[in-house]
């Protein structure tokens, strides 16, 4: 059973009581209810599981797949990623894919066998970008890893702590041994390949793709409403969320006693 990021929210007030309480032998964090059977039973969201998982087959298009070209410490590209993004995946996450690409404005430049970056925010702006890279290839949880730090007063800083929420059994140590080496540089290389390859070319960030394409006018739309581009978007049946016709209702109370 895959890893299902948005459950999150959802699983929660679908808990046992409504979320008031969990079984007692539910030792996982919230984000990885759903990441196998014993999991979603010992912590009592089996059924929930199951129906996500169910609803994602019964897709009949391919999924929207949203890039975004971004800085880790531009002003604009964190409101949209922590506003915009992240909260319509959330709803969304059925029918929409999700590719964060964080080089953005940044100049590689070749050194011997190897690449320096300078980035438009500085330094740090570089180790934002290098930390994000090397978590989106080492953990399933990197999207909500990169939401909680985005959304905090200190990118940098705050690395480890969404870390520890989100991923315990990754540690930052190993996060920083990416990010110091050569697999790290590697990753940042092909984020600037990619960034680079974007036609048109990006003349600002965030920049945003819609089914591998940009126009004015999408990324107007995915500005203003990404959630309401998404649903008209995509093809297939629409889910619930969109106003589709399937309807799910989730009854619990937390009694007064």
């Amino acid at each position: 059973m895959m890893v299902l990021v948005p459950l999150l929210l959802a699983l929660w007030l679908g808990a046992p009581n409504g979320g008031c309480a969990l079984p007692p032998s539910c030792l996982q964090p919230p984000a990885k209810w759903c990441s196998s059977l014993d999991s979603a039973v010992q912590c009592g969201v089996l059924k929930q599981c199951l129906e996500s998982d169910f609803r994602r087959t019964r897709q009949t298009d391919d999924p929207v797949q949203v890039g975004l070209y971004y800085e880790s410490l531009c002003p604009g590209c964190r409101l949209f990623l922590t506003r915009m993004l992240f909260p319509t995946y959330l709803l969304l996450n059925e029918i929409m894919s999700v590719t964060l690409v964080p080089y953005g404005n940044a100049q590689e430049k070749p050194d011997g066998q190897k690449y320096t970056y300078e980035c438009q925010h500085g330094k740090d702006e570089c180790l934002g970008n290098m930390i994000e890279t090397c978590m989106m290839n080492m953990t399933e949880m990197a999207f909500p890893i990169i939401f909680c730090m985005e959304s905090s007063a200190d990118v940098i800083s705050s690395a480890e702590s969404c870390l520890k929420i989100y991923d315990p059994d990754l540690s930052m140590d190993k996060v920083m041994s990416c990010v110091n080496g050569d697999i790290g540089m590697q990753l940042m290389h092909q984020n600037a390949l990619k960034t680079k390859a974007l036609n048109p070319p990006h003349q600002y960030v965030p920049w945003i793709t819609i089914n591998g394409e940009h126009s004015d006018d999408q990324q107007e739309k995915a500005m203003t409403s990404l959630f309401s581009l998404v649903c008209s978007t995509y093809k297939g049946k629409k889910p619930a969320a969109c106003g589709g016709a399937e309807k799910i209702h989730y009854k619990s109370y937390c009694h007064n006693e």
